[in-house]
């Protein structure tokens, strides 16, 4: 069905047309540009959407809204450039971790086999305790107080899929369960209070590796299950708040929904790890929070969990366009396309594709300036995320929006040792992004418009040639019916030659 974005495309093309159509005969100047020079490759891409595009964990393509205090162990790897194994030209300093194991994650999916410098170079980041750091220099020595949740259950999930890699994982997860508190949470960093995003992405790690949240805790403590839900809001709360989660507790302050880290707490609450395959469809819509008469103040209880979280998500998702807002206090309420996707991978993880399928298209409508267009060229966490996001809403990476997402994760990184063909590699130059309206996309992407533009473009040269064959087949038939004169020379009586021959 056409959207009021195609219908206005095309309502544009046809006025074009009209208006060439219109267009008096004009003379041979070669000064005139040619029709042809109007019709550009395709239009430009203004940069990545504000916000959505970071190298650092505060950004959209971190783990944790709040990132590490303490960044990599052995400082930013300027000095050195950026390793050959690793995916992605941007400093690797917060993030290296983290969009190597993504990269991998939805590479293999894809049935894509890395490049072995790519594993490798994941496998030496991990540290003898089994914690991985965000990022490490080659030969650094691990700092123990720098080693990263986030980036350890994200490795855990990537060498999990790739397979081959039980010690480390074994390690890793060790790691883990050894940095849990007793509450149940993980912090980004150990020692540090734990969050929601941290501990949502350790029980996604736990279950990859066979392990029950349910019970994985500490002596006395609180399973990792009771940890994630300690983060959300429950029935205490307006009607408008349950069910999110907060990044973390903050004492004698209100407590604020955080969309990043209800996105990334539904997958895990829903018992799902990456990469997500489609669950058992639920037919109804997600249940909101059921409230007793009179409320408690203790966590939902985990059968609940899921679907409270889902219900507020897929709530927040309708009312802004199908996709989720950046909440970072004093920022711009700008697109989270993060926070979007995950919240397509969880709500597919607990059930409920169909309330995934519109956010996914305006993902596919949108999200191609936020993988491609980052401070350093392709950001791999993105397109990665992107590539996941796609094949678990049953859409097509190698055609999301009009951008072949694969193979743009693929020319971020070392060429793999084998993969089926990825497509056209032109498809990854396709803008794909920044459609005028957000519930107008339906799955549009930029391509189709430069379609038009350029049926236009060959229209209008027709058009042009046909009018200047007309103007000269006119002049010609006027100088018969009045020859010039002149003297024999050829000039005219003012010296001019004659029409014909200008």
């Amino acid at each position: 069905m056409l959207t009021a974005a195609r219908l206005g495309a095309a309502a544009l093309a046809g006025a074009l047309l009209a208006g060439v159509a219109a267009v008096p005969a004009l003379a041979d100047d070669p000064a005139s540009p040619s029709p042809e020079a109007s019709v550009s490759g395709s239009p430009s891409v203004s940069g990545s959407p504000s916000g959505a595009v970071s190298e650092s964990p505060s950004g959209s393509t971190s783990g944790s809204p709040s990132g590490s205090a303490t960044g990599s162990a052995s400082g930013s790897p300027a000095s050195s450039g950026v390793p050959a194994g690793l995916y992605g030209k941007g400093d690797p300093q917060y993030d290296g971790v983290w969009r190597q194991s993504l990269a991998l994650i939805a590479l293999r999916q894809e049935n894509v086999e890395p490049a072995e410098a790519a594993v490798k170079w994941l496998l030496d980041q991990q540290c003898a305790d089994g914690g991985w750091p965000s990022y490490r220099v080659e030969g650094a020595a691990c700092v123990p107080a720098t080693e990263d949740s986030n980036a350890t259950a994200m490795a855990v999930q990537a060498l999990t899929v790739l397979g081959d890699h039980k010690e480390q994982v074994t390690r890793g997860t060790d790691w883990l369960r050894a940095t849990q508190t007793v509450d149940g949470t993980w912090a980004y960093n150990p020692g540090t209070p734990g969050d929601a995003n941290s501990t949502a992405m350790a029980v996604n790690a736990l279950l990859a590796a066979g392990l029950d949240p349910a019970t994985t805790a500490v002596p006395g403590g609180q399973s990792a299950y009771r940890g994630l839900a300690s983060f959300q809001l429950g029935c205490w709360t307006s009607a408008e708040q349950r069910g999110a989660y907060v990044y973390q507790p903050v004492a004698g302050a209100p407590a604020a929904p955080n969309t990043l880290a209800s996105a990334q707490a539904l997958l895990a609450a829903a018992g799902g790890r990456l990469p997500v395959t489609t669950a058992d469809r639920k037919d109804a819509a997600p249940k909101a929070l059921a409230c007793p008469d009179s409320p408690g103040d203790g966590p939902v209880a985990h059968t609940d969990s899921a679907e409270a979280d889902a219900s507020w998500l897929t709530g927040r998702l309708a009312a802004n366009g199908q996709r989720l807002l950046l909440d970072t206090p004093g920022a711009a309420a700008t697109a989270d396309y993060n926070a979007t996707a995950w919240s397509v991978l969880g709500l597919v993880a607990s059930g409920h594709a169909a309330e995934a399928t519109s956010a996914a298209d305006w993902l596919a409508g949108n999200g191609y300036a936020w993988a491609a267009q980052g401070r350093s060229g392709t950001d791999p966490a993105a397109a990665a995320t992107l590539v996941l996001t796609a094949r678990a809403a049953k859409l097509d990476p190698y055609n999301f929006g009009g951008a072949n997402m694969v193979q743009l994760l693929v020319d971020s990184g070392p060429k793999p040792k084998a993969g089926p063909t990825v497509g056209d590699p032109e498809a990854t130059r396709a803008p794909g992004s920044a459609i005028t309206e957000p519930d107008e996309n339906s799955g549009f992407s930029a391509g189709w418009l430069i379609g038009v533009g350029l049926a236009v473009g060959v229209v209008a040269t027709v058009l042009l040639s046909l009018n200047r064959r007309r103007h000269n087949q006119l002049a010609a038939a006027a100088s018969a019916a009045h020859p010039p004169t002149g003297n024999a020379s050829g000039e005219g009586a003012a010296g001019e030659q004659p029409e014909q021959h200008r």
